[in-house]
C-alpha cells in the first residue's frame, strides 16, 4: 500500500470539512470511501473529506455498516451515534455524529489514522 503523502492524502487535519449540526447536537463529517481495500482504516485526510478504506465491499450495505462501525471505535462514540446523513449508496458521503464537539472529532481522527 502506498504512503499517504504519494496517494496525495493530507496529513492538516485542519482541512477536514466538520460542520455542527442544528442545535449544536453533532458535527456531519465529509467522508471519501474506498470499498474493498485490503483492510479498514481511517487513511487520512483529501481534499477536505476524511479518506477511509473499508474491507467491505459495497455490497447491501456491508461498507456502510463497516465505516459506522470504524467511526465510532475511532471518535470513542457508540455506533447508535454514527448515522450515514448523506451519499449512502455513494462513495462521498456526509455522517452525522452526536454528542461530539467539532475539536474532539479533529483530535480523536487524527490519533485514530493509521
Amino acid at each position: 500500500m502506498s504512503k499517504p503523502e504519494e496517494s496525495g492524502a493530507a496529513h492538516d487535519w485542519s482541512r477536514l470539512a466538520i460542520t455542527i449540526t442544528a442545535r449544536d447536537e453533532g458535527v456531519r463529517i465529509s467522508v471519501q470511501v474506498r470499498p474493498r481495500s485490503s483492510r479498514s482504516a481511517i487513511v487520512g485526510v483529501r481534499e477536505g473529506a476524511l479518506d477511509v478504506a473499508l474491507a467491505a465491499p459495497p455490497v447491501d450495505g456491508a461498507a456502510n455498516a463497516e465505516l459506522v462501525k470504524l467511526l465510532a471505535r475511532a471518535l470513542d462514540v457508540r455506533q447508535s451515534d454514527v448515522q450515514i446523513a448523506l451519499g449512502a449508496s455513494g462513495r462521498s458521503k456526509v455522517v452525522a455524529v452526536r454528542g461530539l464537539k467539532e475539536t474532539e472529532a479533529r483530535e480523536r481522527l487524527a490519533g485514530a489514522k493509521r
